[in-house]
C-alpha cells in the first residue's frame, strides 16, 4: 500500500512539475487544467484567469462586481457540476479547494498596489478538486461543466497523468467529456 501512495505522490509530483515548466502564457478565456489519477483518487487542478470567471482582474469595487464574484466562487465550489467521473470508478463527491484571489470576501489589498495582479499584471483563480474512488483505475473519462458554467471560457488546455502514461489534450465547445485513456 505504501508503494501505491508513492507512487500516486510522484504522478502528482511530476504533473504538476511539468505544468510549471510548459505553462503557457495568462491568457483570457483560456484555462489550464492538470488531471492525475492515481489508486483511489483523480485529482483535477484548475487554473483560470479572473477575467475570463468575472470580466476584471481585480478585487470587486461595486455591489454588482461582488455579485459577480460570489457567482463565479460559487460555481467553482460547486464540484459536482463541473466533474463527472465515470461511474465505473465508483468515485464520491468531489472535494473542492477554491482560491479566488482577490475575488475572495475580505481579501486583502492595499491602496498603493491592488494585490489582485501578479507581476505581469493579470491575476487568476486557483481550484483543486480531490475524488476520493473505489478503482480510480477504471475511469475512461470525466465529464466537465467548465465549458458551460464560464461563459467567457473558450478552451482548457488539460494535462493529463494516470500509471498508464502522460498526455495533453485540449477542450472547447460544444465538447464536455475529457479522456483519462488513450
Amino acid at each position: 500500500m505504501k508503494h501505491l501512495l508513492r507512487r500516486g505522490a510522484i504522478l502528482v509530483s511530476t504533473l504538476a512539475a511539468s505544468a510549471a515548466m510548459a505553462a503557457p502564457p495568462h491568457e483570457h478565456g483560456v484555462a489550464r487544467l492538470d488531471v492525475a489519477v492515481e489508486p483511489g483518487r483523480i485529482t483535477l487542478m484548475l487554473e483560470m484567469p479572473l477575467d475570463t470567471l468575472v470580466g476584471f482582474e481585480r478585487a470587486p469595487r461595486n455591489d454588482a462586481e461582488r455579485a459577480a464574484a460570489r457567482t463565479a466562487l460559487a460555481r467553482l465550489a460547486d464540484a459536482a457540476k463541473l466533474w463527472r467521473p465515470d461511474p465505473a470508478a465508483g468515485c464520491g463527491p468531489a472535494q473542492a479547494e477554491i482560491d479566488g484571489g482577490p475575488l475572495a470576501p475580505g481579501h486583502a489589498h492595499g491602496a498603493d498596489h491592488d494585490h489582485a495582479h501578479g507581476d505581469d499584471g493579470h491575476a487568476d483563480a486557483d481550484a483543486s478538486y480531490t475524488l476520493e474512488c473505489a478503482a480510480a483505475e477504471r475511469a475512461a473519462f470525466v465529464d466537465t461543466g467548465l465549458l458551460e458554467s464560464f461563459p467567457r471560457l473558450r478552451i482548457v488546455h488539460v494535462q493529463v497523468a494516470t500509471p498508464k502514461g502522460q498526455w495533453k489534450a485540449m477542450l472547447s465547445r460544444p465538447m464536455t467529456r475529457l479522456p483519462l485513456v488513450r
